[in-house]
């Protein structure tokens, strides 16, 4: 079972900038990728960012030149730099991490975005 952990929320003004961070542990197969989700009041879970072992990353479009992802390999932890933030941006974030066959997630953490 790997337990997976994120950090980093919070309160911030549009434009401003956040960091979230996430730490996959636990399991016996190695994490292959890491990445990140979120969830927006009233609509479905969206992906926003993926990296995998090899460091090969994928975006949504809207996330796209304002959000990068970057990982730790050492410690499998996972980072999502977010810039020039919006309030349609305001979500929860959640990290999951693909490990064997099976995605784990985390509980989430809370971005706000005040116009």
């Amino acid at each position: 079972q790997v337990q997976v952990v994120e950090s980093g929320g919070g309160l911030v003004q549009a434009g401003g900038s956040l960091r979230l961070s996430c730490t996959a542990s636990g399991g016996n197969s190695p994490i292959a990728a890491m990445g990140w989700s979120r969830q927006a009041p009233g609509k479905q879970r969206e992906v926003v960012a993926t990296i995998t072992k090899d460091g090969i990353t994928t975006y949504a479009d809207a996330m796209k030149g304002r959000f990068t992802i970057s990982k730790d390999n050492s410690e499998n932890t996972v980072y999502l730099q977010m810039s020039n933030l919006k309030s349609e941006d305001t979500a929860v974030y959640f990290c999951r991490a693909l490990s064997g066959v099976y995605v784990y997630w985390g509980q989430g953490t809370q971005v706000t975005v005040s116009s």
